[in-house]
């Protein structure tokens, strides 16, 4: 989890803000003046026509510096001279802010200028990423979320509690016609939200299109008898025309959702997928350990995740309670907070947080203690898929689960009255 942040006022109408946090063998004044320089008006050397009156209409500046540590032996990252270690640094937070006229409301701009030539710098053995505070501009040039939370519930059919979901697994290697005999049973057993891995997209052993033509059916027929259509993720991440084609399919068949890597994607194509407009985006973050592993270098996602909303994004991952990977609990928790936090007067941007990540019926209590909001995705696989009496019975269990934890009914007590729960206890 990253440190705490401080209250700061809300950035000027006129500028940008990014605050961060620096460990730099050098005073962390003069780095924080480096990096000011570099991504903005300054280079290495004075140059001519960087005049006083330039710098003052283009320069970034310095807002605010803290020192929260001084003669500390340990080093992030090495210096320029490739060495790793022996000398003393100092951590400390700083606030930058540029004019936004260096580059208007620009998303892949802001990118290059709060995330550019600042981790690789000299003078800097650690640099993260940790908030941004953007001016009304960006709100106005860039429609944020379609969907939102309101319009995922509504396609989704569900209000008042999590979307309970899972992610088709084998991961990879499932044919479409077993893809949508998988998608039959857990629309049986009431399954809210069903997703592709992010693994499958278009490969010759299940294509895109095979996919879509077999699970629509079965979640349509099910529609029509139900009332009630289950939310399929297809994934549809590829170059631009074909996810377009792809888009137009899903809506064709009757989808409701499309899933994109954003990685992948990038802001660009991110952006040109909300233009399409017809369907909720389902964000995922695959690769975001290589952004954000260590804790003293590259981005915390309470930043990161402000980029994508804004650009369109509608659900994003946030991992999961007691996951399978490297990160904190608390982390998690700092995450989907920060989806569910407005971003602009009048424009909240709110997303719904996705957990996931090696989740299972015992996750939902310590869920909800943590967020106290029900506006969430919970994608259980492995804790769906592989429960001892099939997928069915594990949709029952995480569904039971959650009702427990939202009515304060101990997980144990709960499942003595449901067996499905019970059965989910006993696996390891």
């Amino acid at each position: 989890m990253d440190a705490a942040r401080p209250a700061v006022p809300p950035a000027s109408p006129l500028r940008i803000e990014a605050d961060y946090l620096l460990e730099t063998p050098i005073d962390p004044r003069h780095a924080a003046e480096i990096i000011a320089g570099e991504q903005s008006s300054g280079t290495f050397v004075p140059v001519p026509g960087e005049t006083p009156e330039l710098k003052e209409r283009a320069a970034a500046r310095v807002e605010a510096l803290e020192v929260l540590e001084t003669g500390l032996m340990s080093r992030s990252l090495p210096s320029a001279r490739g060495e790793w270690g022996g000398e003393r640094i100092s951590r400390a937070r700083f606030t930058l802010s540029w004019p936004l006229a260096n580059l208007g409301p620009s998303l892949p701009n802001l990118l290059a200028t709060v995330a550019g030539n600042l981790f690789e710098l000299a003078s800097v053995s650690g640099l993260r990423l940790l908030d941004l505070r953007l001016p009304q501009a960006f709100a106005d040039a860039y429609p944020g979320p379609g969907f939102g939370i309101a319009g995922t519930r509504r396609l989704a059919g569900v209000e008042g509690r999590p979307l309970i979901g899972t992610i088709v697994k084998p991961s990879v290697g499932l044919t479409a016609k077993a893809t949508a005999a998988l998608v039959a049973e857990l629309c049986a057993a009431g399954i809210d939200f069903i997703k592709d891995d992010e693994l499958q997209a278009d490969g010759p052993g299940c294509p895109f299109e095979a996919r879509v033509r077999a699970v629509m059916p079965v979640i349509n027929r099910h529609a029509d008898r139900t009332g009630r259509k289950v939310m399929y993720a297809f994934n549809l991440t590829g170059e631009l025309d074909e996810m377009q084609r792809r888009h137009d399919l899903l809506l064709a068949e009757g989808a409701t959702c499309m899933m994109a890597s954003l990685n992948s994607l990038g802001l660009v194509g991110l952006g040109a997928l909300r233009r399409l407009g017809g369907l909720p985006i389902h964000a995922h973050r695959n690769g975001w350990g290589a952004l954000s592993r260590h804790p003293s270098l590259g981005w915390s996602y309470v930043a990161w995740q402000k980029l994508w909303r804004l650009a369109g994004a509608d659900h994003m991952h946030v991992n999961g309670l007691d996951n399978k990977f490297s990160e904190t609990d608390a982390s998690v928790i700092d995450s989907a907070r920060a989806c569910l936090e407005p971003m602009f007067p009048g424009k909240p941007c709110t997303v719904l947080p996705v957990f996931s990540s090696g989740q299972t019926v015992r996750q939902a209590h310590g869920t909800w203690a943590a967020l106290r909001s029900p506006d969430l995705i919970m994608t259980a696989g492995g804790g769906i898929v592989a429960h001892p009496d099939g997928p069915g019975a594990g949709v029952r269990a995480l569904r039971e689960a959650w009702e427990a934890a939202m009515a304060g009914i101990p997980l144990a007590q709960h499942a003595r009255g449901c067996p499905a729960l019970a059965r989910a206890l006993e696996t390891p």
